[in-house]
């Protein structure tokens, strides 16, 4: 699986560079969320920006990354382009569960909202 990673202090931005994100490629892709989760990752923006085709072993993993975010975390999905994804997306009603943003920037800049927004609702507690 080709894939990078950004890290930052407040969010991690994985990006795939693989065109399909199939049943070859969602455990490795599952594997890595666990990891990063452990290294202690807050916020992770997951990158689909070049991906074009997601099967259900795909969506699997998004759904993953979800679960393991929720109560944690934000978990951004970000960076569809590919008509089909968008499509498959849309079919499965994940735009009601995910967080979905067009652009990386974008999702930064959520990050950072979720981020204050957390840091007045604590200090008012």
């Amino acid at each position: 699986m080709k894939f990078t990673t950004d890290k930052q202090e407040k969010y991690t931005v994985l990006a795939l560079h693989e065109a399909n994100l199939n049943s070859l490629i969602a455990p490795d892709l599952k594997s890595e969320f666990v990891f990063l989760r452990n290294e202690g990752v807050g916020n992770l923006i997951l990158d689909l920006s070049q991906v074009e085709y997601v099967d259900s072993s795909g969506l699997s993993a998004i759904l993953t990354a979800n679960r393991i975010w929720k109560g944690y975390g934000t978990f951004i999905l970000t960076g569809i382009n590919s008509p089909s994804v968008e499509k498959l997306i849309k079919i499965s009603r994940l735009e009601t569960i995910l967080t979905i943003m067009p652009t990386v920037s974008e999702s930064v800049d959520y990050v950072h909202m979720e981020e204050i927004e957390k840091n007045i609702a604590g200090d008012s507690e």
